[in-house]
């Protein structure tokens, strides 16, 4: 089939790249020159596993090319998705202009039928407003379509070629039936292709991310308790997750959630519901809670240097929101640091791969070390924020030698606590530390 994708940031690249993949004719629209350029020299603008592969193999075979005509990619496309930046505006709500204005376009441009599909988060409603705004100008019919990502950033290429279900929404037997085609090559063991309205499509969308957001931020109340009584939030956590009601993933403690989806996620739904005078009050407390997590390392390092870190160093692994991406948006690995900072601390930081993202926020406040063991380096203790696998085992005979003291905070509980102990250290967690 042939196939348009506006828009070539995280969720465009990873669709139009795969898609390629099972033998269609993609094109990528971006309306950065450079970008373009660059992507069709074979340079991935962004960090995903394995997505380099994909994109070399298909952009050799032409099945991958790049534009930055809108007019192209509209005559090219039988399908045109639209993964377009939806920014959490001021308010917290989704700011749709992106979407807005290509669709504005897109109703000036078309000459023949077309399956437009909003593959972006966006708010209930959208999809309605999309076909207002094409249908104001387009002389062809078309059908649009909700197609929500349900991609994790560092699984994203296995996530879209193995997916655990799509979502079709549409009301158009037309529609679907092209995106039947599209997709059926994806679901070959057998997994749902699952046809909804649109309203529901997008909203559930919000509602996955919103739970996941939600099920994290209970675990880390949960954790935060521990500290207060005693308990060990591993035994809790493994007590909770072997009930099959519950399930084990997403029930890890740590510094809060991060990334591009669920701050925004969560916030653009909160705001929705407030447009129609309904308060989500679970949403609230979870943005107020994760908010408060991110820096919930921050008393114990300041108790630990007796509330004066002053000329501190302090090591810092890890500063990307999760592993297995370069992404810093909404990272923990931020608040902490411009606190750290603010107390007068000095940082040596190291990641595997966000460094030169952090290097543009930051500039030449922090030290930027080329490995994990010369950030530690006279450092007075090690702050861990991101749980990437090269910290899981690290040389601890080396890590206790170059650190001024033996002291750990870590904030995704990388270590057997007794282990860690045994090897020295002064450890400090998330919610595995006992009541004195």
């Amino acid at each position: 089939m042939k196939i348009s994708v506006i828009g070539t940031g995280y969720v465009g690249l990873v669709t139009g790249t795969c898609l390629a993949e099972t033998g269609n004719e993609v094109i990528c629209v971006d309306i950065d020159k450079d970008k373009v350029e660059k992507m069709r020299n074979g340079i991935v603008p962004i960090y995903e596993p394995h997505l380099d592969v994909l994109f070399e193999r298909n952009i050799k075979a032409g099945r991958l090319r790049f534009t930055t005509s809108l007019d192209k990619g509209l005559e090219h496309g039988e399908i045109v998705f639209l993964a377009l930046p939806t920014p959490e505006d001021e308010d917290g709500s989704a700011d749709l202009s992106y979407v807005e204005n290509v669709s504005e376009e897109i109703g000036k441009k078309i000459k023949n039928y077309k399956v437009i599909v909003d593959k972006s988060t966006v708010p209930v409603g959208t999809a309605e407003k999309v076909s207002a705004i094409i249908s104001k100008n387009a002389s062809c019919d078309f059908d649009v379509v909700s197609n929500p990502e349900f991609l994790r950033e560092g699984y994203a290429v296995d996530d879209f070629l193995k997916p655990e279900r799509i979502v079709i929404g549409s009301t158009s037997d037309k529609a679907i039936g092209f995106m039947k085609k599209l997709y059926n090559p994806f679901v070959r063991s057998g997994n749902p292709i699952i046809i909804m309205d649109e309203k529901s499509a997008e909203l559930t969308k919000y509602a996955a991310n919103a739970f996941l957001a939600t099920k994290i931020t209970f675990m880390n109340e949960i954790a935060n308790y521990c500290e207060k009584v005693g308990a060990d939030v591993d035994k809790v956590r493994v007590g909770m997750g072997t009930d099959s009601r519950i399930g084990k993933r997403f029930l890890f403690p740590g510094i809060g959630y991060g990334g591009s989806c669920f701050p925004k996620d969560v916030k653009a739904l909160q705001k929705a519901g407030d447009i129609e005078n309904y308060d989500f009050k679970i949403l609230n407390s979870v943005i107020e809670v994760n908010q408060k997590q991110k820096t919930i390392l921050m008393p114990k390092i300041e108790n630990y240097f007796n509330g004066d870190l002053k000329g501190k160093k302090i090591a810092i692994w890890g500063l990307s929101f999760k592993p297995e991406t370069d992404d810093i948006r909404e990272a923990p690995s931020i608040d902490l640091m411009e606190l750290l900072i603010e107390k007068g601390a000095f940082l040596n930081v190291f990641d595997p791969e966000a460094m030169p993202n952090i290097k543009k926020k930051f500039g030449a406040t922090l030290i930027y070390c080329d490995s994990m063991y010369q950030a530690l380096e006279a450092a007075d203790c090690l702050v861990i924020c991101t749980e990437w696998s090269i910290f899981r085992t690290p040389d601890f005979k080396r890590v206790k030698e170059l650190l001024n003291e033996p002291i750990i905070f870590d904030g995704r509980n990388l270590y057997d606590v007794s282990e860690i102990q045994k090897e020295g250290f002064i450890y400090k967690s998330i919610g595995r530390e006992t009541k004195k």
